[in-house]
């Protein structure tokens, strides 16, 4: 069994708590498991962090239901196996404020150009040497960095879609 967490630090109930700000059936645990279709007990263990694991179905439902598609992500990369290996975690802040997001972003696209030259001078030959590699860790690693802007904006972009939208 997991360890419970402090229940103000589980990201599913501060999704819900949010989530009534907006709508007042989240205000409760009853109204908001009636609202997923998942039974009031199974919604307090997830928030308390009582489960193993989260179904990935009710993750996707919370998500939907409290306009927290962050949720996903969270689940994908501290849940999901696979997730965890090739997922890049968002960063709340950066889906609150996009103009940083943006920011992050395009400092690391002005520096493609550089990047994508050195990679392909390194790989030219078909080997990384030990002196190619810290050039590589460091392209990998503004990779991974872009890749997880890349998510933080498609996220915010969602987030505000939805939020425009109603």
């Amino acid at each position: 069994m997991s360890k419970p967490v402090k229940e103000n630090e589980n990201i599913y109930r501060k999704a819900r708590i949010r989530a009534s700000d907006f709508n007042e059936k989240f205000k409760s645990r009853e109204g908001a498991s009636e609202s997923i279709g998942v039974s009031k007990d199974s919604l307090t263990n997830y928030e308390l962090g009582l489960c193993k694991q989260v179904p990935v179905d009710v993750v996707v439902k919370m998500a939907d239901a409290y306009n927290s598609p962050e949720l996903m992500n969270n689940y994908c990369t501290h849940e999901c196996p696979i997730g965890k290996l090739t997922i890049s975690p968002v960063n709340q802040d950066n889906i609150n404020n996009i103009y940083k997001l943006s920011i992050g972003i395009f400092n690391l696209l002005g520096e493609g150009g550089q990047m994508g030259k050195k990679l392909l001078d390194i790989v030219e030959d078909g080997q990384i040497t030990e002196d190619e590699k810290p050039t590589v860790d460091y392209i990998v690693d503004n990779l991974k960095r872009l890749s997880g802007f890349t998510n933080e904006l498609l996220i915010a972009i969602e987030k505000s879609t939805i939020e425009g939208g109603e």
